[in-house]
């Protein structure tokens, strides 16, 4: 049983134990969330909450949370939702009332977050959101949400300011799952492929469930298209990759959300040459960092800790944690209300790069300052590995174009 499911059924077991912890110097705090352990989202969620549970051993290592004569050590009580908004409902009101949370970690992916800000906010628990990018969840009146991504408008950006390079005179096919993020980040890459002059000669969404994309990738080759942009979570976006590959597509790009960014993703091998994804983090990027750990340092114990590399969804699952840690010793307080004013104050850089959000009522907690990156796979020595291509001040290989799938 993996450590996060032991965790789980210990709190499914005794979850009142944790109110009843006696108050002394090594005082606990309580940090609920969700995985999904299970379902379609699973594989990046999983990172996720590696990333989280890494921080929170780094933490207790250290000796917890410094505030004023105490040192809080953290405990994180995990649920599995199993990819599915209703169950992430009752599981975060069950965070609260039954397990005493005093914070919370949001779930993955958009739609899951929105619906657990819906508990978050009517109980009035703070909330570091590093797993949902759509835009629309911080711009309700919420109080005590805080993003730690950028947001989906900007997802594909890269690709189209690249593509404006590469190929101006690119025609793109827009494929898509239609969940509120994919739909959000698509809705705002068409507005800027249309401003830099491209053709859009397909536009078109899918079930998120879809796993034949044969009928989808002949209407992709029909519209003439010379680039694709679309993609969702990781099921479908690998198996849409591998699809186009299969059916010889002669697609010159290919930029797919999510799946690409993940290391699984290589296990598509020559489906997997040549396409790119948005990323918030790659593992090459060189932020120095103002309080926690370097980028060399975050990567070699991960690696160490999981024997895998660190993706973007793990490095945002422990930076998440690195910033409510942080805010809380800024504040000098685990009382929400400081700890979210301390949140809104902040500007600050980590491993994964610059935090600032929003403070204003119609988009407060929504990310300003964390630029992402593309990222592409590519042969290096023999082995398939992701190298950043975008911007060109941080690439660390040039792009490949046309992808090889296009001789194919």
């Amino acid at each position: 049983m993996k450590p996060h499911s032991l965790l789980v059924a210990a709190a499914l077991a005794a979850a009142p134990m944790f109110a009843a912890m006696p108050a002394n110097a090594e005082d606990t705090i309580v940090i609920g969330m969700t995985e999904s352990q299970t379902g379609a989202l699973n594989v990046d969620s999983v990172a996720q909450q590696r990333g989280a549970d890494m921080w929170r051993d780094d933490l207790n290592a250290a000796g917890g949370i410094k505030v004023g004569n105490k040192q809080y050590k953290v405990k994180l009580v995990v649920y599995d939702d199993q990819s599915v908004g209703g169950r992430v409902q009752q599981l975060y009101t069950r965070l609260i009332n039954q397990d005493h949370a005093q914070f919370l970690f949001g779930p993955y992916s958009s739609g899951l977050c929105a619906t657990a800000a819906v508990i978050s906010e009517q109980y009035g628990k703070l909330m570091i959101i590093t797993g949902g990018a759509e835009a629309k969840t911080l711009e309700l009146g919420n109080k005590y949400l805080f993003q730690a991504i950028t947001p989906a408008d900007y997802y594909l950006s890269g690709a189209v300011e690249a593509l404006t390079k590469l190929d101006p005179k690119a025609k793109i096919a827009a494929v898509y799952s239609d969940d509120p993020f994919s739909k959000a980040v698509l809705a705002a890459t068409l507005v800027q492929a249309k401003k830099a002059g491209f053709q859009v000669v397909l536009n078109e969404s899918y079930a998120p469930s879809t796993t034949d994309f044969g009928p989808i990738v002949n209407k992709i080759i029909s519209s003439g298209a010379t680039a694709f942009l679309g993609g969702g979570h990781y099921p479908d976006g690998a198996t849409l990759a591998r699809q186009i590959h299969d059916q010889k597509a002669g697609l010159k790009w290919i930029s797919i959300l999510v799946a690409p960014a993940s290391e699984k993703f290589a296990d598509l091998k020559q489906a997997a040459l040549g396409i790119s994804a948005p990323s918030q983090w790659e593992p090459q990027e060189s932020f120095t960092p103002q309080f926690g750990p370097t980028v060399a340092d975050f990567n070699k114990r991960f690696h160490d800790k999981f024997k895998l590399a660190a993706d973007y969804h793990a490095a945002s699952g422990y930076v998440g944690g690195l910033l409510l840690q942080h805010a809380i010793e800024q504040a000098q307080s685990i009382d929400p209300d400081k700890v979210a004013d301390a949140l809104n104050k902040m500007d600050v850089t980590t491993f994964f790069g610059q935090y600032k959000v929003a403070t204003d009522p119609k988009h407060h907690g929504l990310q300003m300052a964390h630029k992402m990156v593309l990222a592409q796979w590519q042969m290096v020595n023999g082995k398939l590995q992701r190298q950043v291509i975008w911007p060109l001040e941080a690439k660390s290989a040039d792009a490949i174009f046309p992808i090889p799938a296009a001789s194919h």
